[in-house]
């Protein structure tokens, strides 16, 4: 099948695309751009590979789904298009950073500049139905995104994974902590934000990880 994806992640992920679950999943969302309102716009789904190329990933942030209002999904996870209000969750890592690192939030939410860094930004669910949150889960997503976890971890070493709150912790259980840095705590969603969010400084600890491993620090 031919997925419009960034290169080397193409090359990685065939024997996904060539997968049954695949096939009926892009069947699936095909179907879904038709008939509804879906997000992200068709040409972002694959934005955070698009941005961040396989060889290039240093950091890896989890999300669940896309946001599900309008104009705000461009494909990365925690991120807004430039110009949309900035969601809560959003709004609390930002403030961690200022907490931890002393870095003034931006004006935006785009996080784009995360990615061009090596930061993937990688939804479970890469579509939704507008105003409908998990409207497409169990179709064939998160097999896909579990996937991407799993080339990753198995064919690179030092990554950093940034699992915030409990699904994204389901999510990463498989990762081996004795090849990559795995940094777990709450999630940002002011519903968790204050049961361990506030105050992880994972943005400090990801850029000492990678500075005593030889690479380049973020600069969130």
């Amino acid at each position: 099948m031919n997925v419009k994806i960034e290169k080397s992640w193409k090359s990685k992920l065939q024997a996904e695309f060539e997968a049954e679950y695949f096939k009926n999943l892009t069947l699936f969302v095909k179907s879904a751009y038709q008939g509804h309102k879906i997000f992200p716009p068709a040409g972002q789904i694959f934005r955070a590979f698009d941005l961040c190329p396989f060889d290039e990933t240093r950091v890896v942030i989890l999300g669940q789904d896309p946001y599900h209002g309008d104009g705000q999904a461009h494909g990365l996870c925690f991120s807004v298009q430039e110009g949309m209000r900035m969601p809560p969750s959003l709004k609390n890592i930002f403030k961690e950073i200022q907490d931890d690192l002393g870095i003034v939030s931006p004006s935006h939410g785009s996080l784009e500049r995360w990615a061009k860094q090596g930061v993937l930004l990688l939804n479970a669910t890469l579509t939704v139905q507008a105003h409908e949150p998990g409207s497409h889960q169990k179709q064939g997503w998160e097999e896909f995104t579990d996937a991407v976890v799993k080339v990753l971890v198995s064919q690179k070493e030092n990554l950093v994974f940034l699992l915030w709150g409990a699904y994204a912790q389901r999510k990463g259980e498989f990762i081996d902590e004795s090849r990559h840095y795995v940094l777990k705590s709450a999630h940002p969603s002011p519903f968790a934000a204050h049961r361990g969010f506030f105050g992880n400084k994972h943005f400090s600890k990801t850029n000492t990880f990678l500075r005593n491993n030889g690479c380049k620090e973020i600069e969130w």
